[in-house]
């Protein structure tokens, strides 16, 4: 596939995700914000947080390291090796739902059950959900490394609409029930989620879509674990890169999850506290999930793909190289002008927000100050997740497992940290501790892309300078919406709240038309792709 093919494909991906995730998520967050008003903090704070993190902990290191050794390079392989390898998901995934099962069942906590009843069928539930996503993991590889432009879109939204939907119903006519609403909730999400991949290949496979692209899997047994004569079960290269990922996978997951971590095994804050902590999280965290992570899963893809793992860039065809550096400097400006806005704005109508969201419970409190924090790690997110997609997907074997070590030590640095700050300053120790986290992985993969590109006349990192004029209008939206917020909001009545949010409405305009101006190269880069 010719490298602009892959862009175009790419860009579509990227895009389609962030559109149809928007869509859903406002359905979503509207779903949420209305259970808000029949749940506990403490139950909120046991799903959310306890229980959701048994699941993630298992999932990821159940499959991560598996997807970035199995996405790279290019899709001209061995696949009935490459789906003997991801099917090893699933015993590890039955491994670490078990292991970190007892563990969360018999060495951690127990929530009162007055309060938050039903907590081991729970515990069962989100770990057994685990192991059934895991059954998808073969077609989902397929369908990211031939760049399915819409089945991973769909399959998630339908997946977490459905769950919301559900939950929804059972909370508003069965309170009673505690966590078995959440246990339903979640195992219904992950079938829905395997299902519309399963069905979607049943209907794809031996289609003439399929002969026309020469897909390389012909029926659904080529999809499940097959031997081969007279050679090996797995590739081995493709392993041994599975291993060195999983070693890093496991200390990315300590670092991603951290503050949870901290939270459920060193009980620094009580359940209810967690919950709030979490509302919070997860409302600074939508644009992280619905453009960010969108952009970093497809354009890792891009880059694995132009550019060939391991060597360096003399040794690279040059035009993809032109196109690479080109990418990566615009996607840069795209992320870092997204986090400086809501860095910006998100400061002044934090609890304005909160207080919309989920009343007095959410908007009192540490919570404005929690999501006002949140709206400056937003940034560290976005520049993250553009800079790490790119050094992970040229990184050879040798470098991953050299940034093992530095990982090591900064898993353990920010455990320290978070612990620290926490008891320093609550819950907003949490989200100061990941913005250290996150400015160290920001430098090493600063550092990667100069040492990268030094030999070439290419500058991608430039894309990290915005036009000063724009840096001037951010700083004057600020100092207008932050003067605003203090004269209008927010226990001044609705007409002073729609004041202020004019008033942010005008800066806003204001900053867009200003990026236009001075940002020419992205906005052409924004409508083409």
């Amino acid at each position: 596939m010719a490298s602009q093919d892959v862009l175009s494909q790419t860009t579509r991906l990227a895009s389609s995700s962030a559109l149809l995730q928007v869509l859903f998520r406002v359905v979503t967050f509207g779903l949420n914000a209305f259970t808000l008003r029949y749940l506990s903090r403490d139950l909120i704070g046991v799903v959310n947080v306890r229980l959701t993190l048994l699941y993630s902990t298992v999932v990821f290191l159940a499959r991560e390291a598996f997807r970035r050794a199995c996405l790279s390079g290019s899709t001209k392989r061995n696949w009935t090796k490459t789906i003997n390898l991801l099917w090893l998901t699933l015993p590890l995934g039955v491994f670490w739902s078990i292991f970190l099962g007892l563990v969360w069942l018999h060495l951690l906590e127990v929530p009162d059950p007055s309060v938050v009843p039903h907590y081991q069928a729970g515990v069962v539930a989100f770990g057994l959900s685990a192991i059934i996503e895991l059954l998808g993991e073969p077609f989902w590889v397929l369908a990211q490394a031939h760049l399915f432009v819409r089945l991973k879109v769909i399959a998630e939204s339908l997946s977490v609409v459905s769950k919301c939907i559900l939950t929804v119903i059972l909370v508003v006519l069965y309170p009673q029930w505690g966590l078995y609403i959440f246990s339903l909730a979640q195992l219904f999400y992950v079938s829905v989620l395997v299902m519309c991949y399963v069905i979607y290949f049943v209907m794809f496979l031996g289609s003439p879509e399929a002969t026309k692209k020469s897909f390389p899997v012909a029926r659904m047994k080529a999809l499940l674990p097959n031997l081969v004569e007279d050679e090996t079960f797995v590739n081995w290269k493709e392993a041994w890169l599975t291993w060195s990922f999983f070693k890093q996978s496991f200390l990315k997951q300590i670092l991603t999850e951290g503050e949870r971590y901290v939270m459920t095994f060193l009980n620094v804050l009580n359940f209810g506290d967690q919950g709030v902590y979490d509302i919070v999280n997860n409302l600074g965290s939508l644009v992280a999930r619905f453009i960010f992570l969108p952009i970093e899963e497809s354009f890792y893809v891009f880059f694995a793909k132009v550019l060939e793992r391991g060597k360096n860039v003399k040794d690279q065809k040059q035009d993809d190289v032109a196109m690479a550096a080109n990418v990566l400097e615009l996607l840069l400006k795209l992320v870092l002008l997204i986090g400086l806005t809501i860095t910006v704005f998100g400061y002044a109508y934090s609890q304005l927000a909160l207080d919309i969201y989920g009343g007095s419970m959410l908007s009192a409190g540490t919570g404005p100050d929690l999501l006002r924090c949140y709206s400056l790690y937003v940034l560290f997110l976005a520049i993250n997740g553009v800079t790490e997609c790119f050094t992970f997907a040229l990184m050879c074997k040798e470098e991953v497992d050299r940034y093992n070590f530095v990982m090591l030590a900064l898993s353990f640095t920010f455990l320290c940290i978070s612990y620290f700050l926490t008891h320093w300053h609550g819950s907003i120790g949490f989200i100061l501790a990941n913005c250290f986290n996150m400015g160290i992985r920001i430098a090493h993969s600063i550092h990667y892309i100069y040492d990268y590109f030094k030999e070439s006349t290419y500058r991608p990192l430039t894309g990290l300078l915005p036009s000063p004029f724009l840096v001037l209008v951010y700083i004057i939206s600020g100092v207008i919406t932050g003067f605003s917020e203090v004269v209008f909001c927010c226990d001044k009545g609705w007409m002073a709240r729609l004041i202020h949010i004019s008033m942010g409405a005008l800066c806003f305009a204001a900053t867009i038309v200003t990026m236009f101006c001075t940002e020419t190269k992205l906005i052409h880069f924004v409508r083409s792709q």
